[in-house]
């Protein structure tokens, strides 16, 4: 059996030997066709849940606005208190784009422009990867995992084109270090179209800094010049990114988030803008990709030696990620190359069975993994599969209230009902929200009124003291605990007009809507949530108010599909109401 010391020095040896060549097959190879066909499909269906987003419904006005007009807007044509004073959006070329694919395709039209944006994000993360050096299946278990955490982020926004643009940098810059074509040229317009698709377009910069610091330190040759070149290249993007219709208004963006709006109230109350919801990261995937990028780059430092270039990205893009859901995606596109080529690697070193067991069977199993990573995910009641756009957020009805009885005038909203009042009513400018989604294109002023007038009595009281508004659109997706909607429900100036699930319609009971007051304000029925105990309580000790609230109920059934609270009600009126409920 021999010594101790001698089966030290075997176990030694094999721990320094080299690691088994990977199944190195050529991408064409049937069974990697399979797998990439397989992973493929996996991303598709990992970005195919039914859209919900009410603010594609501002983009779309915003594209359509450029189409119609036959130029881009520079002043406000959008939301009424500040109409025709400047206006600026980092997102316009996005929104060009958008435009036709949905005039030509309408719903299935944005799915496509989903699927295809996504496709060519991680095919081009996977040609990192293959550039970084993976040749076995794993990658493809990565690119999947790395899409179910990039796919809550797929909505029609324009950091689907922005995600285009950072997997191309990274493509590109990676290419070039690995000693393949030197296209950093490429970055010069690149750059040029991410400052005009989204204002993320600093994260290009980002990365090419990482880059330049990584040739400027390495130790083999840097090729084409190294960190110089890049040095001239990014000067080279600093001039491109000023070639925008804004001119330095939409480059500086950005930096006005960070410096000055941030500290609003306005964008702390912004979900996307909040740290990362860990609700919503478990089932994916992400805590495993976190958890596990971190332990790979240390592993391969020990085992092949730092690449500081994948550490900075490890470091920058995880604290970039932590920090808000809106970078989430970011983080995962980031991530994908380099934790496929280090899981790789680490398969390989390992000496994994698997890679010893017939090409097909691999195969089999790989493609069998991708499904499995994400089955759970797919399966989750959020974000249901299907082809089709999700409006249980989106004020359609209420809209269409407004069109049917005249509600027209100087209006006040929740700015996240603003896309769809655009959607239904722009051009029309008696129409048009007191502010849109987009808060940063109202002045300061305007925000700080609409922050406290939906905080406070007083607040609102202000503001309307200024303004006289006609009407106002709340938003009822929120409206838990204390909210305007409550304030305006005892207010005897106002009716409540419209009531569903998404929003509730008050109008002013003097002045040009005092009509549609008469005829059909609720008595009964609340915008607010918090008295709708009260008012069944009065309603089941009261025959003559329960007729009222049944027939209010029958009402706003006939006039919304959004209506599950109301059947709630109905429920709990019982018989006795002589609806029985549904």
């Amino acid at each position: 059996m021999g010594s101790p010391s001698r089966r030290q020095d075997r176990r030694d040896r094999a721990r320094q030997a080299p690691p088994p060549p990977a199944p190195d097959l050529p991408a064409t190879h049937p069974a990697a066709l399979l797998v990439a066909l397989v992973a493929a499909a996996c991303v598709l269906v990992s970005v195919s849940y039914q859209l919900s987003d009410p603010d594609a419904w501002q983009n779309l006005v915003f594209g359509k606005a450029i189409w119609t007009l036959r130029e881009i807007p520079h002043r406000q044509v959008f939301a009424w208190p500040n109409f025709g004073e400047p206006l600026v959006n980092p997102s316009w070329g996005f929104t060009a784009l958008i435009w036709p694919i949905w005039s030509a395709g309408d719903v299935a039209g944005l799915f496509v422009w989903r699927w295809v944006t996504t496709l060519v994000a991680f095919a081009l993360l996977w040609l990192t990867a293959r550039r970084l050096g993976a040749r076995g299946f794993t990658v493809w278990l990565v690119i999947v995992a790395c899409a179910l955490v990039y796919r809550q982020r797929s909505q029609i926004r324009p950091e689907t084109l922005a995600s285009v643009w950072l997997a191309l940098t990274i493509w590109i810059l990676e290419t070039r270090r690995q000693g393949g074509p030197d296209r950093s040229a490429w970055l010069v317009p690149l750059a040029c179209a991410w400052a005009s698709s989204h204002l993320s377009y600093y994260l290009g910069f980002l990365v090419l800094g990482i880059h330049m610091v990584g040739a400027a330190l390495s130790r083999r040759s840097p090729g084409a010049g190294g960190a110089r070149r890049l040095a001239w290249i990014g000067l080279a993007m600093a001039a491109a990114v000023f070639v925008n219709p804004y001119g330095w208004h939409s480059v500086a963006r950005p930096f006005q988030f960070l410096l000055f709006w941030r500290h609003e109230i306005m964008w702390t109350g912004i979900s996307e803008l909040k740290p990362l919801d860990w609700s919503l990261n478990l089932a994916n995937g992400l805590p495993v990709i976190l958890a596990g990028w971190p332990l790979l780059v240390l592993w391969r430092w020990r085992h092949s030696g730092i690449d500081l270039v994948e550490l900075s990205m490890c470091v920058v893009f995880t604290v970039l990620g932590l920090s808000s859901s809106r970078f989430i995606a970011s983080y995962a596109l980031a991530a994908a190359p380099y934790f496929g080529r280090d899981l790789d690697e680490l398969v390989r070193a390992w000496r994994a069975p698997a890679v010893r067991l017939p090409v097909w069977l691999r195969a089999a199993l790989a493609s069998l993994a991708c499904v499995a990573i994400g089955w759970n995910e797919w399966t989750r009641h959020e974000g249901p599969i299907g082809i089709a756009f999700n409006r249980r957020r989106t004020a359609d009805a209420a809209c269409e209230f407004m069109s049917a009885h005249g509600v027209r005038g100087r209006g006040f909203n929740h700015f996240y009902v603003g896309g769809t009042m655009l959607w239904h009513f722009w051009p029309d400018r008696g129409r048009l929200p007191f502010m849109t989604g987009s808060p940063e294109d109202s002045p300061r002023e305007i925000r700080d009124l609409y922050q406290r007038a939906v905080a406070t009595a007083e607040g609102w009281r202000a503001l309307d003291d200024r303004f006289r508004f006609d009407y106002a659109l709340l938003s009822r997706y929120h409206a838990w605990g204390y909210t305007l909607l409550d304030l305006l429900d005892v207010d005897p100036g106002w009716a409540r007009v419209f009531v569903d699930d998404v929003a509730a319609l008050y109008v002013r009971r003097t002045g040009p809507l005092a009509a549609v007051a008469d005829s059909f304000g609720y008595r009964l029925l609340m915008g607010g949530r918090t008295r709708t105990a009260e008012v069944l309580r009065r309603a089941a000790a009261d025959s003559t108010l329960r007729a009222v609230l049944a027939a209010e109920l029958e009402r706003q059934a006939r006039e919304t599909s959004m209506n599950f609270y109301g059947r709630q009600m109905m429920r709990a009126l019982g018989p006795r109401s002589g609806l029985g409920g549904p």
